[in-house]
């Protein structure tokens, strides 16, 4: 592999960790003491086999389904890592750490080894060796979310088993239990408690609260017809609808769900159903059809459709930033999001961009995190490092030995 690349500014990296000891100091001087003599022989943050930096420690997970090869790229160091071939492997995803390998008779969990620990007013940044950890059941349809405690695995028939975080954490599944019942949508683990939809028969889901042993223990007033898409973010999870969102929120141990409606009918093939955005930012997007996108600013509960092009791929890192969209010109293209006026352009990056969102091999990505961004080029055998806060400048371009059609980034 090849890294063509212009060299980040030092200062960023040597703030971070001045702030990351200061915060942290703060809590070790309130921990120490008679009462806990033990605290400073362990440093705050502390995580066994896990080596602690003071900046984020990305990495790509990235997949070719033609031949089943796999690779992690990791983005401090700029080596790629080969890991275990995959056959028939047609989605990729993740919760930050571990990347789940979709196939047709099963996932694959592999342990990235990057990961963040956000304490509120400060994180933590690990990096540990690449590890396999095993294969989940469940085909196609099969959903996987994550918390600091807990892994759902929801299979396609609304059944859902929870897999024990730590078990993950030391390199095995571990054994699941299994939550009662089915469900209309993916089990997503939030505020120490499981966050699901339940059906009867034709009504609208309705959201139910679970203790982590599939007790409920709340049912705010809620409908979601048509559930498809969700996302966890600082303000609480959004769950789509075909009115718009369910906002589900935890307040001192209270749960409420409140609607954040289009404010307008939206033909079906024209709502959000699949949401992206960067991690713990409260600004989702997704596609409004063939050539828009739709942006959910969380925190202002509202809805705004940009006009684009023909839309591929959309992410933004949040307020402040631009909307990025992957055209079907092959270009990556800026959008202001209050004015959907188009604000940069890319010199044309994919050259099957229109192969790609035929349905005829998985769509390139763009993933997004707090000062860059990352699209993946199969056709090219390659990944773009985009600072999208100039102009959409490329970066890093970094060539790898695979098609990666496939593409997440851990360690955010």
């Amino acid at each position: 592999m090849s890294v063509r690349s212009r060299t980040r500014p030092l200062v960023p990296a040597l703030l971070s960790a001045a702030l990351l000891t200061a915060g942290c100091a703060g809590q070790e001087d309130a921990e120490s003491g008679p009462e806990n003599p033990s605290s400073s022989a362990t440093p705050h943050g502390y995580v066994e086999g896990a080596t602690e930096a003071a900046e984020q420690q990305s990495r790509l997970l990235l997949g070719d389904p033609g031949t089943g090869d796999t690779r992690v790229l990791d983005l401090i160091t700029g080596k790629i890592h080969d890991t275990a071939r995959r056959a028939g492997v047609t989605e990729l995803t993740t919760d930050g750490r571990f990347g789940y390998f979709h196939g047709a008779d099963g996932t694959h969990v592999l342990d990235s080894g990057a990961w963040m620990v956000d304490h509120g007013d400060h994180v933590h940044y690990y990096r540990a060796k690449i590890q396999e950890v095993g294969e989940l059941p469940g085909g196609p349809g099969t959903s996987i979310r994550s918390d600091a405690g807990a892994t759902v695995v929801t299979a396609a028939d609304g059944k859902a088993d929870v897999h024990s975080r730590a078990d993950l954490e030391k390199g095995t599944l571990g054994t699941p239990a299994r939550l009662p019942g089915t469900y209309a949508g993916p089990v997503v683990p939030y505020a120490e408690h499981l966050i699901a939809l339940t059906r009867d028969g034709d009504a609208p889901a309705k959201v139910a609260v679970l203790d982590r042993s599939g007790k409920r223990v709340a049912a705010p007033e809620s409908e979601c017809e048509d559930p498809q898409g969700d996302a966890v973010t600082r303000r609480g999870v959004v769950l789509g609808c075909a009115d718009g969102a369910l906002l589900v929120r935890e307040d001192d141990g209270t749960f409420t769900a409140e609607k954040i409606t289009y404010g307008e009918g939206v033909p079906k093939k024209e709502r959000a159903a699949r949401f992206r955005h960067r991690p713990d930012s409260s600004t989702l997007t997704a596609a409004a059809g063939g050539n828009a996108v739709w942006v959910l600013d969380v925190t202002k509960r509202a809805w705004t459709r940009v006009e684009t092009g023909p839309v591929v791929a959309a992410n933004t890192a949040g307020e402040g930033s631009p909307l990025l969209v992957l055209e079907t010109d092959g270009a990556l293209h800026g959008y202001d999001m209050s004015t959907g006026e188009e604000t940069a352009v890319t010199e044309p990056l994919l050259t099957d961009v229109p192969e790609a969102a035929s349905g005829e091999a998985p769509a390139p990505v763009i993933e997004v995190d707090r000062s860059r961004a990352y699209l993946n080029d199969p056709a090219g055998r390659r990944v773009y490092e985009i600072d999208y806060n100039d102009a959409l400048r490329v970066a890093r371009t970094f060539d790898l030995d695979v098609r990666p059609s496939l593409m997440a980034e851990t360690g955010r």
